[in-house]
């Protein structure tokens, strides 16, 4: 839109307003509201910053929206109780059951954070956080990875809040069915 408008500014500048006005776009987008029938899907990914193994914990809920994300240099209970309680503080209410993949750390942290919510680990039941991974791996593989772990959760905070307003939600799609027209139908000639 600036080019368009005779005003050149190069992608570094672009990137220098991001990292500068993007936490503050973030924090006023309004995050979805927290329901009680909310389903956590929890999961994490290997990110490789500087040739060092980082571990980004990831909670999806049921329309796919991202809820938090944490990255870790490690992988075990105190991690994904780390998640979880960071997930309660900023949800404010426990969901109704959580699904994670087969990692035995998530059914312990589980047990000390949230005894009474019903924990189901399966690895088919995950793909809805194994799906939200691949907008991040797009982006990481254009930036040609990430240089530090600041940098990395920097990023990720601001692109999941952007990226959770081109989510359309479940609800809205199963609405939304898609009939042929008749040709007949359509308006002819000029509008």
């Amino acid at each position: 839109m600036l080019l368009d408008r005779g005003i050149v500014v190069s992608y570094e500048t672009i990137r220098r307003w991001c990292r500068k006005h993007g936490l503050d776009y973030a924090r006023r987008i309004r995050p979805k509201a927290p329901t009680k029938g909310d389903v956590w899907h929890l999961d994490e990914v290997v990110v490789r910053v500087n040739g060092q193994k980082c571990w980004l914990g990831r909670a999806v809920d049921q329309d796919g929206y991202v809820l938090d994300e944490i990255v870790q240099t490690r992988h075990n209970t105190k991690a994904a109780k780390r998640l979880l309680t960071r997930l309660l503080k900023k949800q404010g209410m426990p969901p109704k059951p959580m699904i994670t993949d087969k990692l035995r750390s998530y059914g312990a942290a589980k047990r000390q954070v949230m005894p009474n919510v019903e924990h189901r680990s399966h690895k088919g039941l995950n793909n809805r956080a194994e799906n939200s991974h691949l907008p991040l791996r797009k982006r990481e593989r254009t930036r040609q990875g990430f240089r530090s772990v600041g940098s990395l959760q920097h990023f990720v905070s601001i692109f999941s809040a952007v990226r959770n307003l081109f989510v359309p939600s479940q609800t809205n799609r199963s609405q939304h069915k898609f009939e042929p027209i008749d040709a007949r139908q359509w308006p002819r000639g000029k509008p």
